[in-house]
């Protein structure tokens, strides 16, 4: 039992938080309605707009953990509403960029702004409730907005698209700002328990130049972008990089990052499970976003409707998850989650959009809640494997291993398409080649490209544009179905039979 009374106002602070967390959801994937309009607009590079969209989820994975342990040191409500007021300027900024580095910059401040507000969010639900039931209920709820802020994103974006201009999907983020700051200002408690000691701002910075270093070196490597020489000599920097960042964790006495939970085998299999399933589903959402509106021409919001099945069911796949795998065990829940979601994602690769009829909503459908059951499943193996006390440090690792999925999702979904495009297209013989090189990188430089033409040449570009898309379109699909099906298998091996929830011994 807690040791002294409720916090009455406990509700109220656990509405703030949830509202403060909402916009940082919101970003990971509002964005990706309104990839065609933004990159006509600012004339971006498909480079340039995979890191439009991906600097944000990448930096996020690395300044989590550093965010965590700093609101720790200096008290959660002084950092989070750092993180919203810098959140709100950033989010100003983006709206009103001029060029695809402008806006690159101004998402760096939004992943800065994001990373001091998500774990303050989870730390201050932590302390407010202390009654263990109150606390899964709170922490229920909280799941559940985040899931379904990631869902409505592109129906938000799609929705704002058809009215405003692209900078609008930035600009929403103001007023909720101006609402949660003054509410979290004046409901959370202002004396705070705080853990002694230096914040490792040196061990923070390894850990985000080691993983971006990585990512751009890959990225440049599938892009072909880099000479090979550049790309080998930045990921053998980065690797290193992030070695020296193990090295010092396992050897600190608080280490900012917990590595030797990676001696769990359960804890590994949740990890891969939580970079596989937000990967897949960021890098799908990606995909199906461009293919909407690129080849079936559909408009932003169109898109955003097409999608609902898929995120509408993965805000159900929480509590889906919890309840099944308490009946069945953690180990058949999690394989055949992700095995069916390989099937649903095998079907869809085949399917024609053209003619959706009944059956690619519901294929949409089965793969948002299998994938969504996966990710949840991945958080009660992590939880389920550690004691209590190490709780903060797994839900670290747990939240890194999300973004960073979603960074890398979205990263090799990217690298992939572009590359199997290049090899689709078929370009009119007549096209200079200055001109052609530029229109075989993605369709969104395609479709760049046919802005400069004559009508009949722009018609004849984009056609041959679309048809190289709906085939790369497929080829990823049945490649991620390939790659989840393994993992299946994996997580099957590496989990433990039957390992029940330890919730269940509570009761």
């Amino acid at each position: 039992m807690p040791a002294h009374a409720p916090d009455p106002k406990r509700w109220l602070v656990l509405l703030a938080v949830m509202l403060a967390f909402l916009p940082v959801v919101l970003d990971m994937t509002i964005l990706h309605v309104a990839v065609p309009s933004l990159t006509l607009t600012l004339n971006a590079s498909g480079t340039e707009v995979l890191w439009i969209i991906d600097i944000y989820p990448l930096l996020m994975a690395g300044l989590l953990v550093p965010m965590g342990t700093l609101s720790d040191r200096v008290g959660n409500r002084r950092i989070l509403l750092t993180g919203l007021t810098l959140f709100a300027a950033a989010s100003t900024w983006a709206a009103f960029a001029q060029s695809a580095t402008a806006l690159i910059a101004a998402r760096v401040f939004l992943a800065l702004g994001g990373s001091m507000i998500m774990p303050c969010v989870l730390g201050l639900i932590r302390k407010t409730f202390e009654e263990e039931g109150e606390r899964a209920m709170a922490l229920g709820l909280w799941g559940t907005v985040g899931a379904a802020g990631a869902a409505v994103g592109p129906l938000i974006g799609g929705a704002l698209l058809e009215q405003f201009w692209w900078g609008s999907v930035f600009l929403i983020n103001v007023p909720v700002m101006l609402i949660v700051a003054p509410t979290c200002w004046l409901l959370l408690p202002r004396i705070e328990q705080t853990t002694p000691g230096k914040w490792p701002i040196g061990q923070a910075l390894l850990l985000i130049v080691g993983m971006i270093s990585v990512v751009y070196a890959i990225k440049a490597g599938f892009g072909a972008k880099q000479p090979l020489p550049v790309v080998v000599l930045v990921l053998t920097f980065g690797i290193a990089i992030l070695t020296l960042f193990a090295r010092k964790q396992l050897r600190a006495t608080a280490p900012m990052l917990d590595l030797s939970l990676l001696s769990h085998p359960t804890i590994v299999a949740g990890l891969m499970m939580a970079i596989v399933a937000s990967g897949a589903l960021a890098g799908v959402e990606l995909t199906l976003a461009q293919e909407l509106q690129y080849v079936l021409t559909k408009t932003p919001l169109q898109a955003g409707l097409f999608m609902i099945p898929i995120m509408a069911a993965a805000a159900l796949g929480g509590p889906v998850a919890g309840y099944l795998s308490n009946r069945f065990g953690l180990r058949r829940v999690a394989s055949l989650s992700l095995l069916i979601s390989g099937a649903a994602l095998l079907f869809l690769a085949q399917s024609d959009f053209h003619q959706p009829g009944a059956l690619v909503p519901l294929a949409l459908a089965v793969l948002g809640l299998t994938l969504s059951i996966g990710l949840t499943a991945s958080s009660i193996a992590i939880m389920g494997a550690i004691e209590a006390s190490k709780g903060g440090a797994a839900g670290a690792l747990e939240a890194t291993g999300y973004e960073l999925g979603t960074g890398l999702g979205i990263a090799f979904f990217g690298m992939f398409m572009s590359g199997v495009f290049s090899r689709a297209i078929e370009l009119p013989d007549t096209l200079p080649s200055a001109l052609a090189a530029q229109a075989a990188q993605t369709i969104g430089d395609t479709y760049i490209v046919a802005n400069q033409l004559g009508p009949e040449q722009a018609a004849a570009l984009i056609e041959a544009g679309k048809t190289a898309f709906s085939q790369t379109h497929s080829v990823l699909l049945t490649t991620s179905a390939i790659v989840i099906a393994t993992l299946a298998v994996v997580v099957f091996i590496i989990i433990a039979p039957d390992r029940r929830l330890p919730v269940t011994s509570h009761h």
